[in-house]
């Protein structure tokens, strides 16, 4: 009976859950001029942000920083397109919360150094 109370504990405990926030198809968190003949669609990144929980959760993640640094792996990106935000749920009594943001960049060629950049 011990043994399946520290098993169920155990699972518990690195139980999680992903939740699918929302699927846009255009988003970013920097000023640039949409109808600019330049914008190109870049390569697939990710950008996360999460805190660890110790009983309490030690910050509260956000999807601007998350989405900030999806856009800031590349020099000459602006945004992103066809984007899932997601909340990330995988804690119990310690773990990790947390929002990733994932899509496609949108790279801006009339950047200095840019003009090669795309698919």
């Amino acid at each position: 009976m011990k043994k399946i109370a520290i098993i169920s504990l155990a699972l518990l405990t690195i139980s999680g859950c992903t939740v699918r926030v929302a699927d846009l198809t255009v988003a970013s968190t920097k000023n640039f001029d949409l109808n600019s003949g330049n914008l190109v669609k870049g390569q697939r990144v990710t950008g996360e942000d999460s805190y660890p929980v110790i009983l309490f959760p030690t910050g509260i993640p956000n999807v601007k920083t998350a989405m900030d640094r999806a856009i800031e792996s590349e020099k000459c990106a602006v945004g992103l397109s066809d984007l899932v935000i997601t909340q990330l749920n995988h804690s119990f009594i310690i773990g990790s919360i947390g929002m990733r943001v994932e899509g496609d960049l949108i790279i801006d060629k009339s950047r200095s150094g840019c003009e090669s950049k795309g698919i």
